[in-house]
């Protein structure tokens, strides 16, 4: 296989990100007072400057013989992706500089790590480079979960090396799972080019390959009953970076999966709908009963989680590109939701608080803006108007609903008002409980910033969510296979 110029060009982003990752990391290099929180400032930077830039950049074509594919898909993915960076590396400088100062550099290169496997991901038409991007994205992901793993002696960091081994664990588990089946599947197809896949004759054996695909990236997006290690990963884990891994790789997950089975094997639903749909299921009921039932915040948000991938399983399942363009919409709104909730927590218990329900005690006296914030992030992952969560959540019940699944919509519907239920237990908190401790809540400039970019995106998206939806119709339209130019491994 020949390489040219034109092939990198759908990757124009993402070189531009590979060349941030090694300035970081020159500039760490500097080990003078204030580097390593120039390294985190610069890293947001970069990230915003490509996500702006991917606005006027053509990264459309096919590179690689076909082994990646640009346009308006993977475009949607990145800029999600690039979005989720900045706000996190934003939020997180006042943390790793007050908790890390002699690891900040180090923090900021692995994050643009992981990052870049995501970037890559939504492209991939070929299924050595999605497990090639993959684990790119993940093992970075493994050591930032232990990152808190000295901080403190008794506190909630000192279980960072559990919840890091337990995310480890899951991964390596995963990574077998999938691996497994992707040798299933490319032993019965003869080609690891994704395009191609679809061509193999319909077997048990081929739906068993699927289905282990299916298992190994549920553990990657913390579907039931994949969720093990999310709850006590999140809780140990920095805030910060709790905030990043809740929504970037799971957003990953779902591209992964599009790609493989909207594109591989879009063509014979049959085979993966029903699983989908079962972990769906699974995913809402015991995300949001479970969550019910804790007063850790970030355990809350933790389940939350898991039952919100129910709802993003729902609209896959819906099948076709009304389905995709509102799992699109909803990974979007997710992203920018959860972000500013766990962000939040940060301040909250990065001035003295701890935690739990009860540090958010009297918060809308303390600091009305910032409970104001929270309120508008829980309003919004309840699904309530008019912010973004709403469009979102609506968007999903109508593609299922058009899609045949009148019955998982009235039980999506149903667990909805049981999240509003657990989410309003921070609300009552924030606004009818008096507070422990008069002192307002003190936060960084960093993390201010960040706060408000996620607030313009949950208010700004809920006002006008058209354009993010047209955008999501455009990439979810595109995702339809092109014609395979190249067969890029073929068993003899």
């Amino acid at each position: 296989m020949t390489f040219s110029v034109a092939d990198f060009a759908p990757l124009t982003l993402d070189l531009a990100l590979l060349a941030g990752l090694v300035l970081v990391l020159v500039v760490d290099l500097d080990r003078a007072a204030g580097a390593g929180r120039v390294a985190g400032l610069l890293s947001a930077a970069i990230l915003a400057a490509i996500f702006v830039a991917s606005f006027f950049v053509d990264t459309s074509g096919s590179a690689f013989g076909g082994a990646y594919q640009g346009g308006a898909w993977a475009l949607f993915f990145k800029r999600v992706f690039l979005f989720s960076g900045a706000v996190a590396a934003l939020g997180s400088v006042e943390h790793v500089e007050a908790r890390h100062p002699r690891r900040q550099g180090e923090y900021y290169v692995l994050l643009l790590a992981s990052l870049l496997g995501m970037t890559l991901l939504p492209g991939v038409r070929d299924l050595i480079l999605l497990m090639v991007s993959f684990e790119l994205m993940g093992i970075p992901l493994f050591v930032l979960a232990a990152w808190a793993k000295t901080d403190e002696r008794h506190g909630a960091a000192r279980y960072a090396p559990e919840g890091a081994l337990k995310l480890y664990l899951v991964g390596v588990v995963s990574t077998a799972t999938t691996l497994f089946g992707l040798s299933l599947v490319f032993g019965l197809s003869g080609t690891t080019n994704i395009l191609r896949l679809g061509a193999a004759s319909s077997s048990p054996l081929l739906t068993a390959g699927l289905l282990l695909m299916v298992a190994g990236m549920g553990f990657k997006i913390g579907a039931v009953p994949f969720h093990s290690w999310v709850p006590d990963t999140y809780q140990a884990a920095g805030t910060p970076f709790v905030a990043f891994l809740s929504v970037a790789p799971k957003i990953a997950g779902f591209a992964a999966l599009a790609v493989v089975l909207a594109i591989g094997f879009g063509s014979e639903p049959a085979a993966w709908r029903p699983t989908l749909i079962a972990l769906s299921v699974a995913s809402m009921l015991l995300g949001n009963l479970v969550a019910l039932a804790q007063t850790n915040v970030k355990r809350l948000l933790a389940y939350s989680g898991i039952g919100q991938i129910g709802y993003m399983l729902m609209a896959f399942a819906a099948v076709g590109p009304g389905g995709m363009r509102t799992l699109l919409f909803y990974t979007a709104a997710y992203a920018t939701t959860n972000l500013g909730a766990f962000l939040v927590v940060e301040a909250v218990s990065a001035d003295g608080g701890d935690d739990s329900i009860a540090s958010f005690a009297g918060l809308s006296r303390r600091s009305p803006a910032l409970a104001l914030a929270m309120l508008l992030f829980l309003l919004s992952l309840a699904g309530i108007p008019f912010v973004v969560g709403f469009w979102a959540k609506l968007y999903v019940f109508v593609a299922a609903w058009e899609a045949g699944l009148e019955w998982l919509v009235v039980l999506g519907a149903v667990l909805a008002v049981v999240g509003l239920f657990y989410y309003m237990q921070i609300a009552r908190a924030m606004y009818m409980v008096p507070p422990s401790v008069p002192a307002r809540v003190r936060t960084g400039r960093a993390l201010r910033a960040a706060l408000i970019v996620s607030i313009a995106g949950v208010v700004g998206a809920g006002l006008a969510p058209a354009p993010l939806f047209d955008d999501a119709a455009r990439a979810a339209e595109s995702l339809a296979p092109a014609p395979a130019t190249e067969t890029v491994a073929r068993v003899p």
